[in-house]
Formats: structure tokens, C-alpha cells, sequence
């Protein structure tokens, strides 16, 4: 084959002959592509004639890391896939696992998670809405935006003691139970997100300008977003209402009502319809959960037995541990939420799965020993040989976690089913045909997480 010269791989195939086509590169430096995506663009005049989408430049070794150390080392690691929504990374893995081991979570740990996950899931439609407007040029959007994911982050951060990088989710349950004052911040929270979402409305969905910039641009047909394996809202926005949440129902999900908003443009504008009325539908969500959330144990054990913390405590209480457990623990901000009476309602009930109480690890050797136990190099999480596939509704779509057990207390093999990485197969298929100023809201409309996308 002849090797193309300078001027060809500039001004395209037959630039000798009088073509006038021209190739740029958008990233990796571009702000847009988040210094990670290479899209080669073959330009006639301002039309993409093509586009060639180079993905994996932030490789880390997600999945060969995840089976280096036990299976709790893992969760640290979810938390750098979809940094905009890390707790439905954390309790899809966590479920992954706990299919293995067979164990069905508490009562209260469902909805928990439920509660959680659609929290997450708005901070990410807010992140991928407001970015995409700003490189439109409404910046004030982007501005709002960000105001209302800061409630929101602030809840996070009540619950989990972090706000983006978070490790919230346990195989078995969760770190800790949901705070007290809880539901009246979440109240206060979601009520300036929905003043916020109606103020953007107002400034976006009937402005001519951003109608004529995303209203039949980035279009990708139903038929070629199914055949490209493409969930979530760039599938519901092309008028597919399937949503993992739905189709498939876990923890919750099936004793809270809420509709799956669809659209039929399968265009940039459907998908930020989609995105706006899916932030709705999730307060609902969270609304409805907390008003049914029961009491309860939080944590289960593997064989799903809800836990008793008293059965952790040293019942012969030898020596100078006699009467330890019976002083009461003022914990740490960092450790606020992982006291007995706490994890006794929001975790399985099975030591060989969950870590103890803080009182118990602090005031017995069985408590300390159970703990390093679970944390030790040999020893941990031990699921039966075999295999699981555990699919979640991300942000983005379906998110699936699939672990190999051997027997051992690491992961023979984990599979990440990224819901990023279908969409970025199809862009150069919603850009060719349209302009090149098109180019970075239609890729800020797929909403591309590079954690996600390239592991």
C-alpha cells in the first residue's frame, strides 16, 4: 500500500486531484474532549465528512487492579469509573458479589441504595447538562447547575463522608445508615434542584438559539442505537423506554412507582429532555423510598441473616475487657454512622462478610480479630467458585459488574460493562453529515465519563 504524504493526510484521499477535504484533530487537547478523545474529523468546507473516534487514553488497569487484592479493595476503585456518580458503581459491584455468595440485602439497605443511587443519578444528569450548555456559550446554566448538584453533593457528603470519591457501598450492605436530619435536608435540597431545573427550562428548552443548535443534530436512528447496544438516555431519547431499573427490578425498584421518560427525536435535544424529566422522576423516587424506607438491620451476612451485633461482643469480657463494651464510643467524624445501633440497621448480619461495629472492633479481641480478619491478605471474602453478572440503570445507561470466583478471597476475574463505551462506538455516525461547530455538543450530549469509558 503507498505510503500517503504529508499534504494527503492533511487534505484528505486524492488531494492531488483537486480535493478539497481537510482533516483536523479535536482533541486530545481540546477543553471539550476531556483530554482523553481523539476525533480525527474529514472536513469538506464546515461538513464532516467523516470521523474517526480514538478512545483509550486513560487507561488504568481497572479490572486487572480489581483481582490484584481482596474483593473489598475493590470498591475504592468503582468510586474512579463514573466520578459524577460513584454510589451506582459501588452497589453494583457490591451486588455482583453478593450474587456470588447468595445473600439477599436487608430491607432498609434496598431502599438506602435506591435512595442513593437517584441522588447520584441527578448529580450526573445536573454535571452533563450544565457542561453541555456552557460549551454552547449559557454559561449561566452551567453556573445554576452546579449550584443545585452542590445541595445535593452536600447529602452525599452527610451519608458517606465524602462527596465525589466516596467508597460508600459494602458487600452486604452499606458504610453506615443514613444520618439523622436526613430527610428534612434532602426536603430543603430538593426544592432548590427543581427551582433550579425550572429556571433552566425557562432559559433553554424554548430558546430559539439553543433549538436551532440541538434540535436534528447528533441524530442516531432507534434501529442503529439498539443495534450498537446503546442504553440509557441516548436509547430512551430515540422513543426505547428500556431501562434497566424497570425491565429488570433490584433492590427497590419495584415497590417504587416512577415512569421512564422516553422521546422521539433521537437527537441532541430529545436527549437533554430526557435528561431533565429523568432528574424529576428520580426525586420522586427518593421521595417515595424514604416514606416507605423500614427500620431494621442495614447489613446481612452471606448467608443472609440479618446481623446482630451483640453476637460480636466478647460474652466472657476476660480481664480487663470486662465492662468495655457497656462505655459508650464517641466516634470520629470519619467514623460517625459505623456504631452498633447504626450498622445494626443498614448491614447483613454475617461477620464473615460485614465489618464489625466500631464499639465491637475497639472494645474486644473477637471484634478486632473478626475485623482483621475480613481486611487480612489470605483470609476475607471467600464466594463459592463460580460466576455472576449484576446489571444496574447508570446515568448513562446499563451498567453491568461480571465476577469469576475460585474459591479464593480475591477475584478470579471482574468485567466492567461500561455504559459509555457503546455511544462513543456510534459518534463518528452522529457527526458525519452535520457541521463541525456541531461537533462538541453532540459528543457533550453522549455525556462521556473517561473513567468509565476506558478503565
Amino acid at each position: 500500500m503507498a505510503q500517503r504524504t504529508t499534504r494527503e493526510m492533511y487534505l484528505g484521499e486524492g488531494s492531488g486531484t483537486g480535493s478539497r477535504h481537510l482533516q483536523v484533530n479535536v482533541g486530545p487537547q481540546h477543553p471539550a474532549m476531556h483530554g482523553i478523545i481523539r476525533i480525527l474529523a474529514e472536513l469538506d468546507g464546515e461538513t464532516v465528512v467523516r470521523g474517526d473516534v480514538e478512545i483509550g487514553y486513560l487507561h488504568r488497569a481497572f479490572e486487572k487492579e480489581c483481582e490484584v487484592g481482596p474483593y473489598a479493595n475493590a470498591i475504592p476503585f468503582t468510586d474512579r469509573l463514573n466520578y459524577v456518580s460513584p454510589l451506582i458503581n459501588n452497589f453494583g459491584y457490591a451486588s455482583a458479589v453478593e450474587k456470588l455468595l447468595g445473600i439477599d440485602l436487608t430491607e432498609r439497605c434496598e431502599y438506602i441504595r435506591v435512595i442513593m443511587s437517584e441522588i447520584s443519578r441527578i448529580c450526573d444528569h445536573l454535571t452533563c447538562i450544565g457542561a453541555s450548555a456552557m460549551e454552547l456559550g449559557a454559561v449561566t446554566v452551567f453556573l445554576y447547575m452546579i449550584k443545585a448538584r452542590e445541595f445535593l453533593w452536600e447529602l452525599v457528603e452527610d451519608v458517606t463522608g465524602a462527596r465525589l470519591t466516596i467508597s460508600y457501598g459494602r458487600v452486604g450492605g452499606v458504610k453506615a445508615d443514613l444520618p439523622e436530619g436526613f430527610a428534612a435536608k434532602m426536603q430543603r435540597a430538593f426544592k432548590e434542584t427543581r427551582e433550579v431545573l425550572d429556571e433552566v427550562h425557562r432559559l433553554l428548552t424554548g430558546n430559539r438559539i439553543f433549538m436551532d443548535r440541538m434540535i436534528g443534530v447528533g441524530v442516531l436512528s432507534a434501529e442503529d442505537t439498539v443495534a450498537y447496544s446503546i442504553t440509557g438516555p441516548l436509547l430512551r431519547a430515540a422513543g426505547v423506554g428500556y431501562d434497566v431499573r424497570r425491565a429488570q427490578p433490584y433492590w427497590a425498584y419495584d415497590r417504587v412507582e416512577f415512569e421512564v421518560p422516553t422521546q422521539k427525536g433521537a437527537d441532541n435535544y430529545a436527549r437533554y429532555l430526557v435528561r431533565m424529566a429523568e432528574m424529576e422522576q428520580s426525586m420522586r423516587i427518593v421521595e417515595r423510598a424514604f416514606a416507605d424506607i423500614p427500620g431494621g438491620p442495614i447489613n446481612v451476612d452471606f448467608e443472609g441473616r440479618p446481623i446482630d451485633p451483640a453476637a460480636y461482643v466478647d460474652r466472657g469480657k476476660q480481664g480487663k475487657t470486662d465492662g468495655l463494651l457497656l462505655i459508650p464510643i464517641t466516634l470520629s467524624p470519619n467514623l460517625q454512622g459505623q456504631n452498633r445501633a447504626a450498622l445494626e440497621r443498614v448491614n447483613a448480619a454475617d461477620k464473615r462478610v460485614v465489618l464489625p461495629p466500631k464499639e465491637t472492633t475497639y472494645g474486644s479481641i473477637e471484634g478486632l480479630m473478626n475485623h482483621f480478619m475480613l481486611l487480612m491478605d489470605g483470609y476475607g471474602i471467600r464466594p463459592p467458585i463460580g460466576e455472576a453478572y449484576f446489571p444496574v440503570e447508570g446515568a448513562n445507561g446499563e451498567l453491568g459488574f461480571y465476577v469469576v470466583s475460585d474459591g479464593s478471597d480475591r477475584p478470579y476475574r471482574v468485567r466492567c460493562r461500561p455504559p459509555c463505551l457503546p455511544p462513543l462506538a456510534a459518534l463518528h455516525r452522529m457527526l458525519e453529515g452535520g457541521m463541525v461547530a456541531d461537533v462538541v455538543p453532540t459528543f457533550g450530549s453522549v455525556n462521556m465519563i473517561g473513567g468509565e469509558l476506558d478503565r
